[in-house]
């Protein structure tokens, strides 16, 4: 993100004007989607538990709500930028499409490190993030979630505010919130396990068994965590994962060769998904540089961390023997890189089809708290599993038709179906 040569928003165009392309747009739509319906800059200012007043930047963007209202999480982080945010939310224009849930696009950030912030700091941040937006913002006409350091307390703190402001209970006006306060069971399990489902389809594609896999994940936060517990359940082996050190400012990549023990790692884990690296020597791992992930031996990589992690620099340490990288992380690939792997035959589950998971449990949970009824873990993890693995299906049965990179495939899909709802409002 702090790639200052790196703008992901151009990458989110570009890959669009790709696609308008083969879908033969009119210009009309193409100017439509190109750019952000909306965007929202503000300030926000604090008072610090040392008394003083901190001014802090916000954003809210929406891209489009042609299918529903806009969808997508909160961010904080210290290099966000407003180029970020615009990206994120074009991307989770398509990726609510590919999954065919009725939610638009949308995304929020605030340029902040919650690192270095009591709880106490944190909550005015969140409370005033609301204030700063509740007029644009609501149940009907742009949902917020989590999303990178954010979490369900913060939620909830936003949704606290909300009702405050507006004098009302509206649980649907925000998701990723605590069980018991309107959250949703399965929610936390969501990302991760939509990552893994469609990693099964795909490898069931490729006609490879789940037990004969072995994996490098990039990342150790919650989806990289859930993604490592659902495919370890299905017999394959994860032998290398990274995370952030926040004391040394720069990452690190853990290996075992026998396999990573998750419930050990996650018992020297920070709060924010650092793991702590003298406990893990102690455990047996071998510490390496946080980009060595990309250059394990091994079938399948998982980026689950940021954008920009596949790179021109990085993309040719990928292994030979790798077959298959599911993109747990919203826009891991860059356009340079994206060709390479295209050239090298390496099988893709596009990120707005493999973390789809996240956005697919948030619209279960929108539909349960305005029907004020809740359903059993099972049923919302098997009712996930059922939209993820229809997506999936969708679109390779697309790719093979069409004979399309996978993820041409799947914008194919979702741009489509955004641009037709685009025609049928008589917007274009």
């Amino acid at each position: 993100m702090d790639n200052k040569s790196y703008n992901p928003f151009e990458t989110a165009q570009t890959q669009f004007d790709n696609v308008a392309e083969m879908l033969d747009l009119e210009q009309a739509t193409r100017d439509l989607l190109r750019n952000p319906q909306r965007e929202y800059h503000f300030n926000i200012p604090v008072r610090m538990d040392d008394g003083n007043v901190k001014v802090f930047r916000g954003f809210r963007v929406l891209h489009c709500d042609a299918r529903g209202p806009g969808k997508g999480g909160i961010r904080f982080h210290p290099q966000e930028t407003i180029n970020t945010v615009r990206a994120l939310s074009m991307w989770m224009t398509w990726k609510t499409a590919v999954v065919d849930i009725p939610l638009g696009g949308a995304k929020g950030g605030v340029i902040c490190d919650p690192h270095n912030l009591s709880l106490r700091e944190q909550e005015n941040l969140c409370r005033g993030w609301v204030r700063q937006i509740a007029k644009n913002i609501g149940p009907l006409s742009d949902v917020p979630a989590p999303d990178v350091m954010t979490n369900a307390q913060h939620m909830l703190w936003m949704l606290d505010e909300f009702e405050a402001i507006h004098g009302a209970r509206y649980p649907g006006f925000i998701t990723g919130k605590p069980v018991g306060m309107g959250g949703s069971l399965g929610r936390t399990e969501a990302t991760g396990y939509g990552v893994i489902f469609t990693v099964r389809e795909a490898l069931k594609e490729l006609e490879i068994r789940p037990e004969d896999t072995v994996a490098s994940v990039q990342g150790f936060g919650n989806v990289s965590q859930y993604a490592i517990q659902l495919y370890q359940q299905l017999g394959g082996k994860v032998i290398t994962v990274s995370s952030w050190d926040q004391e040394d400012q720069k990452g690190y990549a853990f290996k075992k060769k026998e396999g990573v023990n998750l419930k050990e790692l996650q018992d020297i884990t920070g709060h924010f998904g650092g793991i702590n690296k003298e406990k893990a020597k102690y455990l047996g791992y071998e510490v390496m540089p946080g980009e060595a992930w990309i250059e394990q031996d091994v079938d399948i990589l998982i980026p689950a961390a940021l954008e920009n992690e596949i790179n021109r620099d990085t993309v040719d340490k990928i292994s030979n023997r790798v077959k298959l990288i599911a993109e747990g992380a919203n826009g891991p690939t860059t356009l340079e890189a994206d060709k390479v792997l295209q050239e090298r035959g390496i099988f893709i589950i596009p990120d707005f089809l493999a973390n789809a998971g996240g956005v697919t449990c948030s619209y279960f949970e929108q539909v349960q708290c305005n029907m004020n009824y809740y359903w059993e873990k099972d049923e919302v993890l098997g009712k996930l599993d059922t939209k993820m693995t229809a997506a999936f299906i969708a679109v390779s049965e697309l790719a093979r038709k069409k004979k399309l990179y996978m993820r041409d495939a799947a914008y194919v899909i979702s741009v489509d179906r955004v641009a037709q709802a685009c025609k049928n409002r008589g917007w274009v």
